[in-house]
């Protein structure tokens, strides 16, 4: 066991190194830190020990972890942003109990990522990411580790910057899994996972990544740099990108298996990425390989109750919104779409989870329509697709309403049927029925056919999806179609979140009723899966027609 994790200090309570007779001052503090390096980390932990520090409770994971895990303490950085140092270790009864003795000055140092310390606006203490505690962070190291076979190795890169056109890049976004793992938030990064024995907890965490350099980050922006990897993110191990050539073959050559994904198709990767496949893949490499994405579906499809969290925090936001649109008359999609991201914005989301369908009319049938740049007519119907993102995660709807405000016959027809088979298959969406995504798939479709008939469409299973084309859900996260590769056949379980987005699109033809043709309907809700019941995390978004058409009253 090889770990380094961080407990949080109370700012109200007195500092734990007045224990040891010492001051808090940042000199201090450094001071007993250097004797812990030139003497070894035995010293500190002996006298760590006669501490008396309090327990900083497990936010939002404990639930999900075995009970031996449990003793496991909050990891942060400080948490007063006018103290900037504190005493990080932990008692030696943890699994974690022999990372060494670390200090971090805030007041001496710029990251490239909010911290605690210099955005207490947006993160509170021992959070890594919005909502998500270094605690959760190192718990998902563990039960990666505990997935992994004996003597193997987990192997991740950070996802490439993108460029729009020459030296214009667009907003960086991390790799997903690399997120997942580690909160790190910066481009050119290797992270390392080596399981070394048996126990929770029995692993090393090894980061590569960009060191600090004055120079680049005055014109690029701040690094979070090798120093922050050790001891915010809590790497066991970290070294500068340009050590990965040298020492990672060394690493990996001792292993029995790794675990890596190839680098992406889309988009342009970055040499290092193309270097490392190279290396795990290439007929040097000695130890055999098999895809991670699969084992981190499985950790990632089941979400905490942090998760939960934030996409109830990103739903509520992006529902209150667009039930805020559905109130203004709209005369260009366009005006539509930047209203959405801006208030998306300026509401507590980090910005739109991506860019949002905004249709009028018969645009509404083409299901990814993103240009955005028609107008609306008064008799048409407006659908959108939108959401926000709030700490990393997102939230996924849709909604359908007249650009009048008043529902036509026809329209409130058309809608009403959708309407009733939604809200059937959201029922559904909780543990005790047992059913998977394909399941209800089945079920909205067999709803759909009845629904339509009833308002005089010729339509049965052999040809509904003419009408319906899509899937009626998929797996909703850190990503918009998270946990890519994960089956909808699996069963649904507590914690697996969701969207249910059944739709009609009715085209120009002789076969569908004349009343019903151009008109494009979609509702769409995510949702949590409960034991049951189901959670709904995009509530604010009315949709009956009554509520909608009181908007404009």
């Amino acid at each position: 066991m090889h770990r380094k994790d961080i407990i949080l200090t109370d700012p109200a309570s007195a500092h734990p190194c007045h224990n040891l007779g010492l001051a808090s001052s940042p000199r201090s503090l450094r001071s007993l830190t250097q004797i812990g390096r030139v003497r070894g980390v035995q010293l500190i932990s002996s006298l760590i020990l006669k501490m008396k520090l309090p327990r900083a409770p497990l936010r939002s994971f404990e639930h999900r972890l075995p009970l031996q895990a449990r003793s496991v303490r909050s990891i942060s950085t400080i948490s007063s942003p006018t103290r900037t140092t504190a005493c990080r270790a932990l008692p030696s009864n943890t699994p974690y109990s022999r990372r060494a003795y670390a200090v971090v000055s805030a007041a001496d140092l710029r990251f490239g990522q909010p911290v605690y310390e210099t955005h207490p606006h947006i993160l509170q203490p021992n959070e890594i990411t919005q909502g998500i505690t270094a605690q959760e962070y190192a718990d998902r190291r563990a039960l990666l580790a505990q997935s992994m076979t004996e003597g193997s190795i987990a192997v991740l890169h950070a996802a490439s910057l993108q460029y729009k056109s020459g030296a214009v890049f667009h907003q960086y976004r991390q790799e997903s899994n690399f997120l997942y793992l580690t909160g790190w938030m910066e481009e050119n990064a290797i992270a390392v996972i080596e399981k070394t024995g048996p126990e929770y907890g029995d692993y090393i965490f090894r980061m590569f990544v960009k060191p600090k350099n004055a120079r680049e980050e005055q014109w690029n922006g701040y690094r979070n740099g090798v120093d922050a990897a050790r001891d915010i993110f809590n790497a066991d191990e970290a070294y500068t990108i340009n050590e990965a050539e040298q020492l990672l073959p060394k690493i990996l050559k001792s292993a029995k298996l790794i675990y890596a994904d190839s680098p992406p198709s889309k988009g342009s990767v970055a040499s290092t990425a193309n270097w490392l496949w190279g290396l795990i893949s290439g007929r040097e490499s000695r130890p055999s390989r098999t895809p991670l994405y699969s084992v981190m579906n499985k950790l990632r499809v089941v979400k905490s109750e942090a998760e939960v969290a934030n996409m109830r925090i990103a739903g509520q936001i992006s529902g209150r919104v667009i039930t805020d649109a559905m109130r203004r008359p709209w005369k260009r999609e366009k005006d539509l779409h930047w209203f959405l991201d801006y208030q998306f914005a300026v509401n507590g989301c980090e910005g739109p989870a991506y860019i949002p369908v905004v249709a009028g009319g018969e645009r509404a049938n083409c299901i990814h329509y993103t240009v955005n740049n028609s107008t609306f007519k008064e008799d048409e119907f407006i659908l959108i697709d939108a959401g926000g993102e709030y700490g990393t995660y997102i939230t996924d709807i849709s909604r359908t309403w007249p650009a009048s405000g008043r529902f036509t016959p026809a329209q409130r027809d058309l809608y009403q049927a959708v309407l009733n088979v939604q809200r059937s298959s959201v029922s559904l969406c909780r543990e005790s029925s047992k059913l998977s995504l394909e399941d209800i798939h089945n079920v909205t479709a067999r709803g759909l056919v009845d629904q339509l008939r009833g308002i005089g469409f010729n339509v049965n299973m052999a040809n509904i999806d003419q009408l319906f084309p899509h899937h009626v859900g998929h797996y909703i996260g850190l990503d918009v179609h998270d946990c890519p590769g994960y089956s909808r056949r699996e069963t649904l379980r507590k914690g697996h979140c969701v969207t249910i987005e059944p739709g009609v699109y009715v085209p120009h033809d002789d076969r569908w009723p004349a009343a019903f043709r151009g008109m494009g309907v979609r509702i769409e809700d995510s949702v949590c899966v409960d034991d049951d019941s189901p959670y709904i995390l995009s509530t604010e978004a009315v949709k009956e027609i009554d509520d909608i058409e009181a908007l404009r009253s």
